[in-house]
């Protein structure tokens, strides 16, 4: 297996960009192996890693279909009912409490019917 040329930050090529670059092109990396990486050191820990995909290997963003944009919206809906009392929070439930802030701290906020 031959090692990927690394660059430092902000030090990459042109011809390449990271997964982040690429969609803010409207492209993907199609399924191609990471071609580079960037390095970014810190003091006291490892350095930063981010890996980088050839551009011109890239291909454009599948468009969204009726079925993947009704399939989205069911899933942000649901992340927004609230597991304990199955009402809609108007919110996203936070993941750190796992039910909506009245059922996570009852004593605190009145509830109204």
């Amino acid at each position: 297996m031959a090692t990927l040329p690394v660059f430092r930050w902000r030090l990459a090529p042109d011809g390449y960009a990271t997964r982040r670059q690429l969609r803010a092109q409207g492209l993907r990396p199609g399924g191609q192996q990471v071609a580079a990486q960037l390095e970014r050191p810190r003091r006291r820990r490892g350095p930063l890693v981010a890996y980088l995909y050839r551009v011109d290997l890239a291909k454009p963003v599948r468009p969204m279909t009726p079925a993947r944009w009704a399939a989205l919206a069911k899933a942000n809906a649901a992340r927004r009912v609230c597991p304990a009392c199955r009402r809609d929070a108007g919110y996203v439930i936070p993941t750190s409490l796992g039910t909506c802030v009245p059922c996570a701290y009852p004593d605190h906020s009145p509830r109204s019917s």
